[in-house]
């Protein structure tokens, strides 16, 4: 079936809104004690993915230590389009919510947030407690090392001096900056794998995952190519070149499962090796008594020689990951820096730099890709893309006349990403980690920069006014529009604030 794109976007659900109150208890130093939440999250009129949300929230929420934390979410059924699965579902919001409570604790205390997220990022005795089950060897716990490797090496501290004096000197344009932690768990399935060897030497191989632009099919062929290559052969063979991906269906794997969770490609390429695996160990006495007649054979001369033999040239692996092995955290940290238009409430994203623990990454190239791909998409979410309905549920952001989505120009200005190679990770498929929904969560850093760049402009103006409440304390929506903005920092009333800034 074939939708034009207006039917397509009315009818697509989206992500799930929700509904989040908490109470938290903290001391005066910013170090938080007790956290609970009542968390109601609109699923729509069915359930589609939305049972597993509570779930997927839960994780990233915990990336902070809270002391004690306790929750209360409720799955709810409403008469508006259901809501449904998006990259990193779930742990976007549950991520967004943890900065939030920081955001306000710090705002409450008139302190520096980035003291209150220092105060209470975890230890790994507290990491062990919140994610019991799932943390690995003390060396293994990065994040501590790459918030302090990012903060020193993209200057943070400079840059906060040089904002605060920007913002002294400006009156209409004003900049903030925000560093953003992140902890993501991720879980592996079983996964099938299928490797054929035809008789002209090329390779056919089969996963059950799909490719849809995360890099699937390239990983699998490079680990074909590694699985096949310790039969011994020299680079100049191509064996790379001979291997192709083709897609596979639920006859030929029967069970396949989904694409999703960001470990599929982990998953297809362990499941492939083991194919691998299998093949060599039957072509191995073929290529010994081949090399003991006339030496090295080339890989077509062993595949004809092996199909005379009327060896089985397919062979296939059912993966199944152990207890030790299915679940693991992922760590990253960025830094955004945004100016902020008050009299539009225009927010251009000056620089961002990221750090990500990638592991031994399988293809760094489309790691990279993945990190940047996902943050891009993160901040049209967080800065962008609204989701508006009218009183009848019916979707009214149906184009992109309505629905602004990120372009060439809310790409940070300068951009850098950074895979970090955190060694040997014994229960990792080749010591490599997911990379293809944990960084979309980093784009909350850019909302946070964003909310500070407010802070500074409603101190501004509540200065201007002579007002003695607290300009710090705020919500600022998601997305953080231009009218959002601009009515946070005070220009919902124009006059006012120009009235205000004549009698100062």
């Amino acid at each position: 079936m074939y939708l034009d794109r207006k039917t397509d976007m009315i009818i697509s659900g989206g992500r799930h809104p929700m509904k989040v109150t908490y109470s938290v208890g903290f001391k005066s130093d910013g170090k938080i004690t007790a956290l609970h939440l009542d968390i109601l999250i609109d699923a729509g009129a069915t359930q589609d993915i939305s049972p597993v949300i509570p779930h997927n929230l839960v994780g990233p929420l915990k990336k902070y230590n809270w002391g004690a934390l306790s929750f209360d979410i409720k799955v709810c059924k409403t008469n508006l389009c259901t809501k449904s699965a998006m990259r990193a579902p779930g742990e976007v919001q549950g991520s967004y919510i943890a900065e939030a409570v920081i955001e306000n604790v710090a705002s409450f205390l008139s302190l520096d947030v980035s003291l209150i997220r220092e105060k209470n990022i975890h230890s790994y005795e507290s990491l062990s407690l919140f994610y019991k089950g799932i943390v690995e060897e003390p060396s293994e716990y990065t994040l501590p090392s790459l918030i302090s490797n990012l903060v020193s090496t993209t200057r943070y501290r400079d840059r906060v001096e040089a904002i605060q004096s920007f913002n002294r000197s400006n009156i209409w344009r004003k900049r903030g900056i925000a560093c953003v932690p992140i902890v993501h768990s991720v879980m592996l399935r079983p996964t099938p794998g299928k490797v054929s060897v035809l008789n002209d030497g090329s390779v056919v191989v089969e996963v059950g995952g799909i490719e849809l632009g995360q890099g699937l099919w390239t990983k699998v062929k490079q680990m074909a190519a590694f699985g096949l290559g310790q039969l011994g052969f020299k680079e100049g063979e191509g064996l790379l070149e001979k291997i192709r991906v083709i897609q596979a269906d639920t006859l030929s794997m029967i069970q396949g499962g989904w694409t999703t969770g960001s470990t599929t490609s982990e998953s297809s390429c362990e499941a492939i090796r083991l194919s691998c695996d299998i093949l060599v160990e039957r072509l191995k006495p073929i290529k010994e008594s081949l090399e003991a007649q006339n030496g090295s054979p080339s890989w077509n001369a062993l595949i004809k020689q092996a199909s005379m033999a009327n060896v089985n040239l397919s062979a296939s692996a059912y993966w199944v990951p152990s207890i030790a092995s299915m679940c693991y955290l992922n760590y990253g940290a960025a830094i955004s820096e945004v100016e902020v238009d008050i009299l539009t409430g225009a927010t251009t994203i000056l620089q961002s730099d990221l750090t990500y623990d990638c592991g031994q990454s399988l293809n760094p190239a489309v790691d990279l890709g993945q990190v940047e791909g996902a943050f891009v998409q993160g901040i049209g979410y967080f800065m962008l893309e609204e989701y508006i309905t009218n009183s009848d549920g019916l979707v009214t952001s149906d184009g992109t006349w309505t629905y602004k989505i990120p372009t060439i120009d809310t790409i940070p200005k300068e951009f850098n990403v950074e895979l970090v190679n955190s060694g040997h990770h014994k229960n990792r498929v080749l010591s490599s980690k997911a990379s293809g929904e944990p960084p979309l969560l980093l784009a909350s850093s850019v909302h946070s920069a964003t909310r500070d760049a407010i802070k500074a402009a409603r101190t501004q103006l509540f200065s201007f006014m002579g007002r003695k409440d607290c300009p710090l304390q705020f919500q600022l929506p998601v997305p953080a529009t231009m009218p959002a903005v601009k009515e946070l920092c005070g220009f919902e009333h124009v006059e006012q604030y120009l009235e205000a800034l004549a009698f100062r």
